[in-house]
């Protein structure tokens, strides 16, 4: 009977504990919630702009084995309004990534995730660059690659 007493214990706090968490999990977000928060912050649409053709350039040290990036590239609005804007202004954000993309010389630092990763940042800083300069009040909130091969 000596083990009687700490079960008779656990079934008196199990109502109790049962209790304290249903009324606590109101108010704790959880994550569908937290993503709609976010969705509602950046204006509830999702838009991706596929940059065509792919971009293929060379890349690496100029006197090095000359090396070669495809990257297919779509970029992500958050507005409705973001798509004309871009598209009006889609042969310098071409150029823009173009340039970009030649500038890369470190090729390890490139075929890596961490390296593509800033350049998908570097990307998204540049064509935002050139939305705000060119005064369409559109941004874009990344860019992605759907293709990325770099050739040695």
């Amino acid at each position: 009977m000596t083990n009687a007493k700490p079960m008779t214990i656990l079934r008196k706090l199990t109502p109790a504990l049962l209790l304290t968490l249903c009324a606590l999990m109101p108010s704790l977000p959880t994550m569908a919630e937290e993503a709609d928060e976010e969705t509602e912050v950046k204006g509830g649409v999702t838009d991706y702009i596929a940059m065509e053709p792919a971009f293929v350039t060379h890349v690496g040290k100029p006197d090095a084995k000359v090396a070669y990036l495809k990257a297919s590239v779509t970029i992500r609005a958050s507005r409705e309004t973001t798509r004309p804007a871009v598209e009006a202004h889609m042969p310098r954000l071409r150029h823009e990534l173009v340039m970009l993309f030649g500038e890369q010389t470190d090729l390890d630092q490139l075929s890596s995730m961490d390296g593509q990763q800033a350049l998908r940042e570097e990307a998204t800083k540049r064509i935002n660059g050139v939305l705000e300069e060119q005064q369409t009040g559109e941004t874009i909130t990344g860019v992605l690659f759907t293709e990325f091969v770099v050739q040695r």
